[in-house]
């Protein structure tokens, strides 16, 4: 079985990552708390970043729950292709319980992948390495 681990490979962590996300958003999944952007990536993996404003919750417990929510249930979805993807706070986060953000992230997991593969080109090119075949 698979180690269901978050490594620093899977996390979108610098400015530059989130910005190529929101300058070239090729899937949306809206939902009535999250809005999900994503864009491919050529690391065969998903990485996932999140932005929750003080705005949609206002208190720090309450941000750090979502996000811990957001994190688990995107380490159990090993099946995710390659892309960076950005999850975005919505009002009315702060009222549902665990269990209700857990069952609504699942399903935007779910819509994710499905919309990937309608992509045209859902199948994006490969890493090259450097300095091969240059005979």
């Amino acid at each position: 079985m698979k180690a269901l681990n978050f490594p620093k490979s899977h996390r979108l962590l610098r400015p530059a990552d989130y910005g190529k996300v929101f300058d070239d958003v090729q899937l949306k999944v809206p939902h009535k708390n999250f809005l999900i952007l994503a864009t491919p990536n050529n690391l065969g993996h998903a990485r996932v970043g999140l932005v929750f404003a003080k705005r949609n919750l206002k208190l720090a417990v309450q941000r750090n729950r979502i996000k811990r929510q957001v994190r688990e249930t995107f380490r159990h979805q090993p099946e995710l292709p390659g892309m960076d993807i950005i999850v975005l706070g919505r009002q009315g986060l702060a009222a549902l319980d665990n269990q209700t953000v857990r069952s609504s992230l699942n399903g935007i997991w779910h819509r994710l992948t499905k919309k990937y593969h309608q992509l045209p080109s859902s199948q994006p090119a490969e890493p090259s390495s450097a300095g091969e075949g240059t005979g």
